[in-house]
């Protein structure tokens, strides 16, 4: 049965049934409610108004009825309006109950109250679209009490109902954009009809008008299209946006604009910014490109340079990005709990943010209790080895710290004497405190030289004249070495004589190089140089 059809019956039994009967108009009010949804118990919980008296559920519907009867048949609203706004007014319709006499019938006592009592018809409407009073009150017209004197507002309101958004959407819409609801006759209209040529379809239209309401604003938005286009050349379709835009969001896309173009001028080349977009493109659209802009400069500011973050967004872990920057955070917040030094925080954050981004740990007073460990024992052991965190996350079971230490100093101790960098076991001690990471991180370090085309014998006494050059990632070799051959065009025979280039930051090696070109522009330089000299 429709509720127009609800509404008509139960308008001929109110006619019908006076004084004693009212029991009886009670229990077929309560039929309609039981005839669709046939349970034998009550699910909805005893409210109060807000002079403390319950609202039964029986109440609240007769309180309903009432307030639409009023709505419809006396202020002339159209049904569903007045169907929606009776319906969808919790708020309002206890403050409406706070005024009425409850112990007599509900229904009655608010038809009586309102035929001398004129509500302001604009707290329901807006409340029925979603908003709270709070978002609602300063929204509220100062001169004016019916809906029917703001023939505009209910125009662009119907129009947007019509077009397939949700009435408790349009709220949202009305808070960011209120302008939107003044428009002329057709306006509205024809603004998203503009998009639409754009070829975005209707189901995109109506969760991008609920997420960005301030696209209604105005000529069609400029900076939304260059982003449509970036998108498109990058081979994302329409539906996949679609899929990630979320209505609960609210998306500033002169941001989004700045933060591809960012990216592009940092160092991505075409196909890497194609694949960070396609491979990742939930993090744009998460409502949290602010976040974004917050982790770039949080890692700057530690030292990291725009290659290096644009590195690690490349390699972007399958999570949302939203509790990837909480786990930053945290980790951050916990080294610092621990009275970690400023300078080692600087090191971790640089080596490693995608491993600290992904480690949800446990508090720190948990861990000194698991570990067996004060704070500047668990210091000395992530400086050690970093990648010891991933066992401290939540949902782990912690091992004690000196069983931890122990197997990390027997794989690096093995390591050292198999490849005979240390000669006899009273070296170790000042060897294991000069080698940071675990055995199997140094073994994967040198195992990533030697793959670049040198002989075990050959970095064996590299790393013996350059100890530190295996305290750096593998990826971070990878890319001195690549940038050795293909940037500066030296052999890679070079980092046998002087495998300290592999301590230098390729920004560094970048400004040797080219005083180095400009003293031989210069006529000043010999003809070749040695790599040390640079």
């Amino acid at each position: 049965m429709t509720h127009f059809g609800k509404f008509i019956i139960f308008k001929w039994v109110s006619s019908n049934f006076v004084g004693s009967n009212k029991t009886r108009l009670s229990s077929i009010v309560s039929l309609f409610n039981i005839a669709e949804n046939p349970r034998f118990y009550s699910t909805k919980r005893i409210v109060q108004t807000e002079n403390g008296e319950s609202i039964s559920p029986v109440s609240r519907t007769e309180a309903q009825a009432a307030l639409l009867e009023y709505l419809y048949f006396t202020r002339n609203i159209q049904f569903t309006d007045a169907e929606n706004m009776s319906k969808n007014s919790p708020h309002f319709l206890e403050k409406l109950l706070a005024k009425v006499d409850m112990d007599a019938d509900i229904g009655q006592s608010i038809t009586r109250f309102l035929c001398f009592h004129p509500i302001n018809e604009f707290e329901p409407f807006f409340e029925s679209l979603g908003l709270k009073p709070h978002d609602y009150n300063p929204l509220l017209p100062r001169d004016l009490m019916f809906l029917c004197d703001d023939g505009l507002l209910l125009e662009n309101y119907h129009v947007l109902c019509n077009y397939g958004i949700a009435r408790s959407k349009i709220g949202k819409i009305y808070k960011e954009a209120t302008e939107v609801f003044g428009y002329d006759y057709g306006v509205l209209a024809l603004k998203l009809k503009a998009y639409e040529e754009l070829g975005l379809s209707q189901s995109f239209m109506i969760k991008l008008v609920v997420c960005s309401p301030y696209l209604l604003i105005g000529e069609v938005n400029a900076d939304f299209i260059k982003v449509l286009e970036i998108l498109r050349k990058q081979g994302v379709e329409i539906s996949r946006i679609e899929e990630h835009l979320s209505e609960k969001s609210s998306y500033d896309w002169s941001k989004l604009l700045s933060l591809l173009n960012l990216f592009g001028h940092a160092g991505y080349n075409e196909e890497q910014l194609g694949g960070l977009i396609s491979q990742h493109l939930g993090i744009f659209f998460e409502d949290s490109v602010d976040r974004i802009y917050l982790l770039i400069g949080f890692l700057l500011k530690f030292g990291s340079t725009m290659n290096q973050i644009c590195s690690m967004f490349l390699q972007f872990p399958q999570m949302k990005f939203e509790e990837f920057f909480s786990n930053l955070r945290n980790c951050f917040l916990f080294l610092n709990e621990i009275r970690m030094e400023a300078r080692e925080i600087q090191n971790i954050f640089c080596s490693d943010p995608l491993m600290l981004g992904s480690c949800r740990l446990k508090k720190p007073n948990t861990l000194r209790l698991a570990l067996h460990a004060a704070d500047k024992r668990m210091c000395e052991v992530i400086q050690e080895n970093p990648q010891v965190l991933k066992k401290w996350v939540m949902g782990s079971k912690v091992e004690r710290l000196q069983n931890l230490i122990l197997k990390s100093r027997m794989l690096k101790t093995k390591f050292l004497l198999d490849l005979g960098i240390v000669d006899d076991s009273n070296e170790i001690g000042k060897a294991l405190k000069v080698f940071r990471g675990s055995g199997a991180k140094i073994q994967e370090r040198f195992d990533c030289i030697v793959e670049a085309g040198f002989s075990r014998k050959d970095v064996c006494g590299m790393i013996k004249a350059s100890p530190h050059i295996l305290n750096q990632t593998k990826d971070v070799l990878e890319k001195k070495i690549d940038f050795l051959l293909n940037n500066v065009g030296y052999p890679v025979s070079y980092l046998i004589t002087f495998p300290s280039y592999l301590n230098y930051t390729t920004q560094r090696v970048e400004l040797r190089l080219a005083m180095y070109n400009w003293l031989k522009d210069q006529g000043k330089s010999l003809h070749m140089l040695s790599l040390s000299s640079e």
